[in-house]
């Protein structure tokens, strides 16, 4: 259906790294990319396990997809850097923040933040799992899926409250990305399984954690309350009417968070 990319790069100045959610591609942040790279060096891998991003060797965990990270970010040769996260991307971010590699950190809706034995987790783990069908099936007809903005508003409902933001072409990215994730069962059962927590005091760089009301995968207030517990100091920025993904919805709102909180 498609061919992805392993990550991108463009732009100079201090080191900036963008990282996607579940299912995601690096192509996400599409709508920021460029007012970033005015500033920054940005660069945007692919999570490994997601369709263009590196394998691991053995069973799907949460450590591995960090430590795969960490290995992406060697090679390049970013030893530290601004980090901005998304969902699964903001939880990594928040990890490589407390193994010293951040400068500053903005995780956006972050994975990871519920309450210890939630059972919110597994309604969560299971809403993916139902969705991971959909989505490749919608994918094989991808082009008229993307063809109208009422086809898109469906295929975006639960990232964004602004479809009509998204073009055809980043929707028809979005939704490639997602069916090529074939990892997809298997993370989303990882995610049912890990124990999220991790040393919050670990964190020693300016932290900032984004959400928005209308978060419709990871819920206001419910998935953030062990973040609320845990990084009390940090600076929460809530987000009113914007959903899971504030670079999808809010673009240029999201390169001013991202340029103000980014600095050394």
């Amino acid at each position: 259906m498609s061919e992805f990319t392993p990550f991108h790069r463009g732009g100079s100045g201090e080191p900036l790294v963008l990282i996607h959610g579940f299912t995601g591609t690096w192509e996400m942040w599409d709508l920021v990319i460029a007012p970033l790279e005015e500033k920054y060096d940005v660069f945007i891998p692919t999570l490994p396990m997601h369709a263009g991003g590196p394998e691991i060797e053995g069973e799907a965990s949460v450590d591995l997809l960090i430590e795969g990270t960490e290995t992406l970010l060697d090679e390049v040769g970013i030893e530290t850097a601004h980090l901005v996260g998304n969902s699964l991307g903001g939880y990594a971010a928040l990890r490589l923040a407390a193994n010293g590699r951040a400068r500053t950190v903005n995780a956006l809706a972050p994975a990871g933040g519920w309450a210890e034995g939630d059972p919110v987790i597994d309604q969560t783990m299971d809403f993916f799992q139902e969705m991971i069908p959909l989505v490749a099936a919608a994918a094989e007809h991808v082009d008229d899926a993307v063809a109208t903005p009422e086809g898109r508003a469906m295929l975006l409902q639960f990232l964004t409250e602004h479809p009509e933001v998204v073009s055809p072409e980043l929707s028809k990215k979005i939704l490639l990305g997602g069916a090529g994730c074939t990892e997809a069962l298997a993370l989303a059962e990882m995610g049912r399984t890990t124990d999220w927590s991790f040393d919050y005091d670990a964190i020693d760089c300016p932290t900032r954690i984004v959400w928005g009301t209308e978060d419709k995968v990871l819920g206001w207030p419910v998935a953030a309350a062990r973040f609320q517990e845990g990084l009390s100091d940090a600076d929460w920025i809530i987000l009113e009417g914007i959903g899971h993904c504030p670079m999808l919805d809010v673009p240029e709102k999201t390169v001013e968070l991202i340029t103000e909180f980014a600095r050394d």
